[in-house]
């Protein structure tokens, strides 16, 4: 059993009341075992990227259906809604990606300075780095002996010296995902989940179905209340609600953005159709 599984059943456990359950979630041969794996499935970090996956592709759709809806509220022919929709999901898909690469990075570099000044006030002045850490860990409630224990044990290795000062003194943990590959991932996941509401769209005018405006519309916001539900839900891999929950918040947040935008392109009506 894997660390993250056996946290869900520890949680599990706890909202129902089961001791039995928590006590079996607690077993030091369970949680040996459970850490053991996690510690051999770390070379895969697939999972740093989870959350641009989701937040992408929830914005994806989100900001193209409301395109859709604008365009749609307003009447205006299908075409505008490829043209105005493409134009959407690649300029913003860019645009996200981007800002995930560039702040990611930022905090890397931040991360990596700030580390090698710790470093280097380790080596150049460990008494008082040792008072510093010291000075902590008694803040934090430790008793003065354990405190200096513990100093003491950290001390011993440069690394582990310098890894505690990054935490205790400064709150900063290193990023192990790859600002670039954030930024594709980003990317990917806002263009792919952005064309979802123009996929009727889309099909109609590369292989004609000849659908009124208004069916289209229709098979699009269904198709894209699926798409906001279910990438809604896909949110609990990163928050750990409870997925229903979640996807009905997405989709009422997704369906208020897009109503707000019909409505504003139904009272643009008379500028779209040139009156």
């Amino acid at each position: 059993m894997s660390i993250t599984k056996r946290l869900e059943e520890a949680r599990k456990a706890y909202a129902s009341g089961n001791t039995s359950q928590s006590a079996n979630a607690h077993d030091p041969a369970a949680i040996q075992a459970a850490m053991k794996a996690s510690y051999e499935q770390h070379a895969s970090p697939s999972s740093q990227y989870i959350g641009s996956m989701v937040y992408g592709g929830l914005d994806g759709i989100i900001t193209t259906f409301a395109v859709v809806s604008g365009v749609a509220g307003a009447a205006l022919a299908p075409q505008v809604i490829i043209i105005l929709g493409l134009a959407n999901v690649f300029a913003d898909g860019f645009s996200m990606a981007t800002g995930a690469y560039l702040s990611e990075k930022s905090e890397n570099e931040y991360y990596q300075r700030e580390r090698q000044r710790e470093a280097w006030e380790v080596e150049h002045f460990p008494e008082g780095e040792k008072e510093e850490l010291y000075q902590l860990y008694l803040n934090q409630g430790y008793p003065e002996p354990d405190a200096r224990q513990m100093v003491e044990i950290k001390s011993r290795d440069h690394k582990r010296w310098v890894d505690a000062m990054m935490l205790e003194e400064l709150n900063l943990m290193p990023s192990e995902s790859n600002p670039m590959t954030s930024a594709w991932v980003t990317f990917g996941s806002f263009v792919i989940a952005g064309l979802l509401p123009m996929l009727v769209y889309l099909l109609d005018w590369l292989l004609p179905f000849s659908l009124d405006p208004q069916t289209a519309f229709y098979m699009s916001v269904g198709l894209s209340a699926l798409a906001l539900f279910g990438l809604g839900a896909a949110k609990v891999m990163v928050t750990g609600h409870n997925a229903f929950r979640s996807g009905m918040e997405m989709l009422m947040v997704g369906g208020l953005a897009a109503s707000v935008a019909y409505v504003v392109g139904m009272l643009l009506k008379g500028i779209g159709l040139g009156a």
